[in-house]
């Protein structure tokens, strides 16, 4: 049977403890006891660990031998901001399919109100990539920076840089996936209505890769689980 996996909030050597909001799932979802055993992901290794201490928010383990875990694909998933139930659905399901980063972006057509208020949702992103890299497996969870502006994103660089577009009718994304990609992908996702003809001209002149899904238009949170999913698949395959 598999062993469920959690990240530990505090490590060191040969012991980890998970507290807080954590340690309470295990308390009182798992009602977990001394001497039960779980892999533990530490730092950037995965360790089976033996729980020596329940103490109220606090659940500490001893760690013992690594675990092999699942390199991360290097996609960095640009993902523009848009209604928030749908778009954390998108992060969770993304997070599992194993994106490094996530880069929520305010584009054009960004609502103003998700705009302003998307700071204000960091903390919650956070506990859902965890939660869900938990649940997938991962030694860790992708990083999410704070919402930037598309300006900001335009010159970061990868070794391959793509742009999702509904108006590109040449190029698939499986085929823009080419043998340079192998170091890292950066993969930007347009909101609601798709990006604006202008944010289009700047990534073609900032040198992305323009690629499409085809012919079907797809709500932003499907795109970029599609998306996602594809250039994985490609990037395992190189």
């Amino acid at each position: 049977m598999t062993s469920r996996r959690f990240i530990a909030d505090e490590y060191s050597a040969d012991r980890a403890a998970l507290i807080g909001e954590h340690a309470d799932h295990l308390v009182r979802v798992l009602r977990v006891r001394i001497g039960q055993e779980f892999d533990i992901a530490a730092g950037s290794t995965v360790r089976r660990g033996k729980i020596v201490s329940v103490n109220g928010g606090r659940v500490e383990f001893d760690l013992g031998e690594e675990i092999s875990a699942q390199a991360l694909t290097e996609i960095i998933l640009v993902l523009s901001i848009f209604k928030f139930d749908r778009m954390e659905w998108a992060i969770e399901k993304c997070t599992e399919l194993g994106v490094a980063r996530i880069l929520p972006t305010i584009a054009r057509r960004t609502d103003a109100h998700l705009a302003a208020a998307s700071a204000k949702r960091v903390e919650r992103w956070q506990r859902i990539v965890r939660q869900a890299s938990e649940q997938s497996r991962r030694a860790n969870p992708p990083q999410i920076a704070a919402p930037a502006q598309l300006s900001e994103i335009l010159n970061l660089q990868s070794a391959l840089r793509i742009v999702l577009s509904e108006s590109e009718d040449q190029t698939l994304l499986r085929d823009a996936v080419t043998s340079n990609a192998a170091g890292g992908v950066l993969l930007a996702i347009g909101p609601e209505g798709g990006w604006a003809a202008e944010e289009l001209q700047s990534f073609q002149q900032a040198g992305w890769t323009s690629a499409s899904l085809g012919n079907t238009i797809l709500r932003a949170e499907t795109a970029a689980i599609a998306a996602t999913a594809i250039v994985s698949s490609a990037l395992f395959s190189l």
